[in-house]
């Protein structure tokens, strides 16, 4: 159904405008975009505040909000708080993964999160044995997405190896398929749909040894799907890295042929200048997820160079210690000014970017996130006038959404040119709330 929205104030990459009829076609997509229209036209649905494209979080694993709080008591490291991860794992059931994963993606969309890179690894039962559907897992985060209302890209992840070429550890023995092939087998058999696209992964170059490297590239290079790889997220992975094969984890990716532009590397933390220069030079992009990296304690990466150098920057959630872009986009340059002591590292619009437009072309989406004729109708509204947004200038919107909004600063969010938020409010699921504490629940009984 064609359907007409009036946008009080909307960013329109790189300005914000005031007064901004959208028009949206049968097929879910823009077909035209007004400014300057003073008044909501007759019939428009009106969304009051600042209007964004649909926020795109480029990298989730939606099992680990089951952990939030919890990994905050006491002290630790990474490592420490993957064993805490391992049992949560070890719970979940597709049954169990669906509902959870259902309530974790309407909190996204209530967050102003159209579309989620899941990298997801959870393939079989808990002792490695399939499912009789060998992608029951992965089947039950499509369906998840669909039923939340936003868009997916499960990124189907390789994981075979507890740590350079060492067999998987009984924790472990769900992620793997044995052998690269495998895995390529089992994923080839998963089809896209409307909202969802299938990419791959690296899990690490600790999970996938270096022979095997070659297939999951290949994989995603004949498909042209996103490939995605956690990198460099510990020294202890840079360390093992150097000790197995006498090189830095990029440069054994590029030896490899996984670097380039559909490939992104996530938290790209601990790297070399020569590290940087290999990223940027096949601009294969980065993925900060600032709020994981700091509760983990990983490190602070070097976003500013590798922008410079080439990659493009996306943002993601990651752990879900909290599930918010905004602070997310925040984050990314208030560490960089705590490392350097210097303001302004990105504008305002810049961060957006990262938010929207860079983060879906990550996820295998670019067309989307941004608001002109032809990208999906996928917009977030975030209000201007709550607590930590009243008086600002509207002309200033893109900068009070990024520095002092929060995710329970939106109001509407549309996807496809239908409503899934309306005044906060989950269209698809009533409660979520309700929804996360019942689906958490279930996986500490």
């Amino acid at each position: 159904m064609q359907v007409t929205y009036w946008l009080e104030h909307a960013w329109l990459d790189p300005v914000v405008e005031p007064g901004v009829v959208v028009e949206v076609a049968d097929d879910g997509r823009i077909s035209a975009v007004r400014t300057g229209v003073e008044a909501p036209p007759p019939g428009a649905e009106v969304l009051r505040g600042f209007t964004v494209p649909g926020l795109a979080n480029a990298h989730s694993h939606a099992f680990h909000r089951a952990l939030r709080a919890t990994v905050q008591v006491g002290s630790g490291t990474f490592w420490t708080w993957r064993e805490t991860m391992y049992q949560v794992a070890s719970r979940l059931t597709p049954d169990s993964y669906h509902a959870l994963a259902r309530a974790v993606y309407a909190e996204m969309a209530l967050a102003g999160i159209t579309a989620v890179g899941e990298f997801h690894y959870l393939h079989h039962a808990p002792d490695g044995t399939p499912y009789d559907d060998p992608n029951a897992m992965g089947e039950a985060l499509i369906a998840a997405a669909a039923e939340a209302g936003i868009r997916i890209t499960l990124l189907d992840t390789a994981y075979l190896s507890s740590g350079f070429g060492a067999a998987p550890d009984r924790h472990q023995l769900r992620f793997s398929d044995g052998t690269a092939e495998a895995w390529a087998e089992r994923c080839s058999a998963l089809k896209e749909r409307e909202h969802a696209r299938i990419g791959a992964a690296v899990h690490s170059v600790r999970a996938v040894p270096a022979r095997e490297l070659g297939t999951v590239a290949a994989w995603a290079e004949a498909r042209r799907a996103p490939l995605h790889v956690h990198l460099s997220e510990q020294t202890a992975e840079n360390e093992g890295c150097l000790d197995a094969y006498g090189m830095t984890p990029t440069q054994l990716l590029a030896e490899h042929g996984v670097l380039g532009t559909r490939t992104t590397g996530v938290h790209n933390t601990h790297l070399t200048d020569g590290d940087i220069a290999l990223i940027g030079s096949t601009a294969t992009g980065t993925c900060m997820c600032p709020t994981t990296e700091r509760d983990l304690a990983d490190g602070i990466g070097p976003a500013v160079a590798l922008q410079r150098a080439g990659s493009p920057l996306s943002l993601g959630s990651d752990s879900h210690a909290v599930i918010d872009l905004l602070e997310e986009a925040r984050a990314m340059e208030l560490d960089e000014r705590l490392r350097t002591r210097r303001r302004g590292h990105w504008t305002a619009a810049a961060l957006l970017r990262a938010a929207t437009a860079d983060g879906h072309a990550a996820l295998g989406w670019p067309e989307a996130g941004r608001i002109e004729a032809g990208a999906p109708a996928d917009l977030a509204t975030i209000a201007l006038d709550s607590v930590r947004t009243a008086g600002a200038v509207p002309r200033l919107a893109a900068e009070t959404a990024v520095f002092a909004a929060t995710a329970s600063d939106v109001r509407h969010v549309v996807v496809g040119g239908r409503v899934v938020v309306r005044d906060g409010v989950h269209a698809l699921v009533p409660d979520v709330p309700s929804a996360l504490s019942t689906a958490i629940a279930a996986l500490r009984t």
